[in-house]
C-alpha cells in the first residue's frame, strides 16, 4: 500500500509576495499602478512531480541547492500546499526540516517534548511512556528544564530529532538537518532511521551525504530544476548524480620519455566498466599504464605510486616484488587493481621505471583523481579497512 502519493505536483512562489492580510491588500492596490514588467515574477519550485512511497519503504532525494527537495518535504508535512496536483499521505507524519521546528522558545525542553508530541497527535500518556527514551537519546538531560531559546543549534537538533523519531510516526520526513550534529549524534540518528525502517515505518530522507543515503534508502529520486531527472536504485542515482558535476576521467596523457622507456598514458578508472568513470568510495579501482620499451634492458622494473593530496604515500607497488619479467622491445599495458580501501579525497598516481642501479623515469604525479562519497565518512582516516574487531570477555580466573 502506498503511504505517500505525489500526483503531478507543481509549486509556484511569487517573488516578494506578502503573507499577512493587510500587506496583501496593500500589494493588490499597489499592483494597479505598478508597471507591467514588474508583474508575474514567479518561481516554480516544482513542476509536475509524481512519485509514490510504499508502506515501510525508505525513499532518498538528491539534488543541488534550489532543486526543490525541501519544497517536497514541506508539502508532505502539510507546511505548504501544492499550486497544482495532489499530495496524499496516510497516517501520522513527523517532519524534521529545520532546527527546532515546532518548538516554543520560551518553554523548557521538557515542555517542548510534550508540545511536539501533542502536535503529532500523541496523548500525554503515550508521551510520558517514551519520555525517558527521548531524553536519553537527545543527551540534553542537564538542560531539560531550561528554556530552549538558550539551547545551541546542536542541542535543538538533538531534542527535535529525538522527539520526532521516538513518537512512532507512520511517515518520518528528514531534511539535511543532520549535518548540524556532531559525528556521534549523526551515527545515532542514522541508526534510529534504520530501526524505523525495520519497524515498517516510511521514511523520506533528503541529504547531500550520499554514502548515508545509499546505506539507508534502497530507492531515490534525483531532482533538477524542480523536475525529476531520474528515479531508481539509489546506487545508480548516486553515481549518475555525482558524474553530472564531476571532473573528467583521470588521465595523464603527456608522454614521459627516456632512452629505454616511453610512458604514453596513465589512467585511474573503476575496475568494473560502466557508462561513467566516476570513482566512488567502495569501488575497486584500476590503474593502467600504457608504455613502450624502446631498448631491452636487463632487470627493467616498474613501480606504481599512489599519494594523497597532502603528499602522504599510500602505496608504492614494485613489479619485481610479485613477478619477475623480462620486457623485450614492444608496447605494453600495466594494470593494478586497488581494493575498495581508499577514503574519500583527492589522490595522485605516479610511476617509476628503472633497474636496481639506475632510474629511467621517476614521476610521482602523472594522473590525479578524486574518490567521491560522504565528506563525513570519518575523513581523518586515510584507508577504510573495515577490519573485524573482536571483543571477548576475559576469564576472571585467568
Amino acid at each position: 500500500m502506498d503511504v505517500v502519493q505525489f500526483d503531478r505536483v507543481s509549486k509556484r512562489y511569487v517573488l516578494g509576495q506578502r503573507l499577512n492580510a493587510r500587506e496583501a491588500l496593500t500589494a493588490a492596490a499597489a499592483a494597479v499602478f505598478r508597471p507591467r514588467r514588474e508583474l508575474g515574477r514567479e518561481l516554480w519550485s516544482l513542476r509536475d512531480v509524481g512519485f509514490s512511497v510504499a508502506e515501510g519503504e525508505a525513499l532518498g532525494i538528491v539534488g543541488r541547492n534550489g532543486a526543490g527537495k525541501s519544497t517536497i518535504l514541506k508539502i508532505l508535512a502539510g507546511i505548504t500546499a501544492p499550486t497544482t496536483g495532489v499530495s496524499r499521505t496516510r497516517g501520522r507524519v513527523a517532519a524534521l526540516l529545520e532546527v527546532g521546528t515546532g518548538f516554543h522558545p520560551e518553554l523548557s525542553g521538557r515542555e517542548n517534548v510534550y508540545l511536539n508530541g501533542a502536535i503529532l497527535g500523541m496523548s500525554r500518556r503515550d508521551i510520558t511512556s517514551r519520555f525517558d527514551e527521548i531524553v536519553d537519546f537527545s543527551g540534553v538531560e542537564r538542560f531539560l528544564d531550561t528554556p530552549v531559546k538558550r539551547y545551541s543549534s546542536g542541542m535543538y537538533l538533538r531534542l527535535a530529532f529525538a522527539v520526532a523519531a521516538h513518537l512512532e510516526p507512520d511517515v518520518l520526513v528528514v531534511d539535511e538537518i543532520l549535518a548540524v550534529g556532531d559525528a556521534e549524534f549523526q551515527r545515532k540518528c542514522i541508526g534510529r532511521m534504520q530501526e524505523a525502517e525495520q519497524e515498517g515505518r516510511t521514511l523520506v530522507f533528503v541529504s547531500h551525504d550520499l554514502e548515508t543515503l545509499t546505506k539507508i534508502c534502497p530507492r531515490s529520486l534525483w531532482l533538477e530544476a524542480g523536475e525529476i531527472r531520474e528515479a531508481g536504485a539509489t546506487a545508480t542515482i548516486v553515481r549518475d548524480y555525482v558524474v553530472s558535476g564531476l571532473l573528467p576521467t583521470a588521465d595523464g596523457t603527456a608522454p614521459l620519455q627516456s632512452e629505454r622507456v616511453t610512458v604514453h598514458a596513465m589512467r585511474v578508472v573503476p575496475e568494473i566498466e560502466q557508462a561513467s568513470d566516476a570513482l566512488l568510495r567502495g569501488d575497486r579501482l584500476r590503474i593502467e599504464v600504457d608504455f613502450e620499451v624502446t631498448e631491452e634492458t636487463p632487470g627493467l622494473d616498474l613501480a606504481l605510486v599512489l599519494t594523497t593530496a597532502a603528499g602522504v604515500r599510500v602505496f608504492d607497488e614494485l613489479l619485481s616484488d610479485t613477478t619477475l619479467m623480462r620486457l623485450p622491445v614492444g608496447n605494453y599495458r600495466a594494470k593494478l587493481v586497488v581494493p575498495p580501501l581508499l577514503n574519500v579525497g583527492d589522490y595522485t598516481a605516479g610511476i617509476w621505471f628503472g633497474t636496481q642501479y639506475e632510474d629511467f623515469i621517476d614521476q610521482p604525479v602523472v594522473a590525479s583523481f578524486t574518490v567521491q562519497g560522504s565528506v563525513s565518512y570519518r575523513s581523518e582516516r586515510l584507508l577504510v579497512l573495515s577490519l573485524p574487531l573482536v571483543v571477548q570477555p576475559l576469564d576472571a580466573a585467568s
